[in-house]
């Protein structure tokens, strides 16, 4: 089992609009680089995308999965699980919203990945880091424009 890597940013922007921007899976090849492209399989009774297929490139990554989202801490979070991929053989994670009550949202990204070949857990850490510090930097470049 994967240690979880986390890290958080302060955005200066209302928490629904966070929401709105974050909790939009599909439209995430829009601003976040790491995500070439997204395909929602499954949606639940509110529409909401619970099965997507990805193609991502984080890093020296370059994968397709399938993740299942869940639903059930929202507004105030979203978390996946792998279901299905080509290299990767765990991918979990999530997001956590803060409302700091002054029109700023805290995000908090949890993210653990295992491939399906060996890799050092010094490397995968550093991998999983940078994928989080640039996926949080670029929400806020997008929020913030």
């Amino acid at each position: 089992m994967s240690d979880i890597s986390k890290n958080s940013i302060q955005i200066e922007a209302p928490v629904a609009d966070v929401a709105a921007l974050l909790f939009d899976p599909a439209g995430y090849p829009e601003w976040s680089t790491a995500i070439k492209s997204a395909t929602v399989l499954e949606k639940d009774g509110e529409g909401r995308a619970t099965k997507i297929e990805m193609m991502i490139k984080a890093g020296q990554v370059k994968d397709r999965v399938i993740l299942d989202y869940d639903w059930s801490n929202a507004p105030a979070a979203l978390t996946f699980s792998l279901d299905d991929a080509d290299m990767l053989t765990q991918m979990s994670g999530g997001y956590t919203l803060t409302d700091n009550g002054d029109e700023t949202t805290k995000v908090e990204y949890e993210l653990t990945v295992a491939l399906s070949m060996p890799v050092p857990a010094m490397m995968r850490t550093k991998a999983e880091r940078d994928t989080i510090d640039l996926a949080l930097k670029e929400l806020k470049e997008k929020l913030e424009a």
